[in-house]
């Protein structure tokens, strides 16, 4: 790994110091404070929105112009309906529990030692993701809630939209007692300035990337402070030959349509040869017309529309993760094939089954190892707001410590607290 420039390492050491000062300040306040901070960060959002819209024009306008993929296009696209979306997540933040100083368990042992295991703010938590405004709202709300500062770098492709919502969110911070230093962005310092805050051990607590397999990969192995795997959702619906067609039909397609440019839409289809001459004839002309491309297997092609618009499917589709209005589909010999299809083809995100056979969907569930199993559900339902989350920080596709949508309190550690009354050990 090359050097880091000096000057750009300081900045970054200085930007983690005063987050880390913040911190502090921040895992003391009282719930009512960081509920206030929460309705004046969201208050603030909506007076700003003018603002925002026009710095988000110039970020998309940007972006078109240097080749942006529709899908990241999609992602930083803002619209007064998105920014009255992202506000009513932070106020849904301000109405949960607040994690800080929950009891996770406790016991009084045989010598009358008083044990007490308790929820913390993990401290600074770093956020590194690409074109999601969205998520440089929610990983502030989520982070003030649970006691944290956090450092976020947004990418170059968002880089004015998310000054214009952190300047409006730092006002509101300050402004109502907490420390503006507990939301504080690197944008301006580059790509050097990513590199240098995945090597600020000691500074920084933990680094959450957010994005793109490429994205993620680079962090996670040149990352010197502990990094959760976040995001990459290469997410399956396999249709049973028990399934409800009416409901399989609708899942299918929500799943894939509803917003295709996230990482909980589905990305492959598979169905099972039993009930293949009835649905997929339905389901792929329900996919064309909203626009989908296919990329068919050899059984699957055989049900293909009229000037329907498909390819035939190679090895490097059943991996892929489209971000796209593109779907992979296969015809499979059942259960046991489509579970061995999804085992050795997933990324551990989602994986939905449509069935109305309890035991086929115990199996299904019990032997796929993803973070989310969706029974007779869209995989769009993976999501923080949509579990009763609030926001999320994102979805964790790794198994140490925070699995799944990341809420408040996979944001905090933990601590012992041990009571005693002069006890010694002998």
């Amino acid at each position: 790994m090359t050097e880091i420039d000096a000057g750009v390492t300081a900045a970054i050491e200085e930007i983690a110091g005063r987050a880390r000062a913040a911190g502090r300040g921040l895992g003391l306040a009282a719930r009512a404070q960081k509920d206030q901070a929460l309705v004046a960060m969201a208050d603030a959002l909506l007076e700003a929105a003018d603002v925002i819209l026009v710095e988000n024009r110039k970020d998309l306008e940007l972006g078109a112009a240097n080749g942006l993929s529709t899908a990241l296009q999609d992602r930083l696209a803002l619209t007064p309906e998105r920014i009255v979306g992202i506000v009513e997540a932070l106020r849904e933040v301000a109405g949960l529990a607040d994690p800080v100083g929950e009891v996770v368990r406790g016991s009084t042992l045989a010598n009358g030692l008083r044990l007490r295991q308790v929820r913390v703010p993990m401290g600074v938590v770093g956020m590194i993701y690409e074109a999601r405004p969205n998520v440089t709202v929610d990983a502030a709300g989520l982070g003030l809630k649970s006691g944290n500062a956090v450092i976020l770098r947004g990418g170059s492709a968002a880089q004015r939209t998310n000054a214009a919502i952190v300047e409006a969110l730092r006002a509101a911070v300050d402004e109502a007692g907490l420390p503006a230093d507990a939301i504080q962005t690197i944008d301006q310092h580059g790509r050097e300035g990513v590199r240098a805050l995945m090597r600020a051990r000691g500074l920084v607590d933990l680094l959450v990337p957010r994005g793109g397999a490429g994205l993620i990969q680079t962090v996670v192995r040149e990352a010197r402070v502990p990094v959760i795997e976040t995001g990459v959702g290469n997410c399956h619906v396999y249709v049973d030959g028990a399934a409800d067609q009416a409901k399989a039909l609708a899942i299918v397609v929500n799943s894939k349509t509803q917003r295709p440019s996230v990482c909980n839409a589905a990305e492959t289809l598979l169905v099972d040869k039993a009930i293949a001459p009835e649905f997929l004839p339905g389901a792929l002309a329900a996919l064309g017309a909203e626009g989908v491309k296919l990329h068919l297997d050899q059984r699957a092609a055989a049900f293909a529309p009229d000037g329907a618009d498909w390819d035939s499917a190679t090895a490097s589709d059943w991996s892929t993760e489209y971000l796209d209005l593109q779907m992979a589909v296969a015809v499979v010999d059942g259960l046991d094939q489509a579970i061995k299809h999804i085992q050795r083809y997933s990324s551990g995100h989602t994986e939905a089954i449509c069935t109305e056979d309890l035991g086929r969907a115990r199996a299904f569930a019990d032997r796929l190892d993803s973070a989310v199993i969706m029974i007779n559900a869209s995989t769009r339902f993976t999501d923080g707001g949509q579990f009763g989350l609030g926001a999320e920080i994102g979805i964790s596709t790794q198994k140490l410590h925070a699995r799944g949508p990341m809420g408040l309190a996979e944001l905090t550690s933990t601590k012992w607290i041990c009571l005693g009354d002069g006890h010694i050990r002998r």
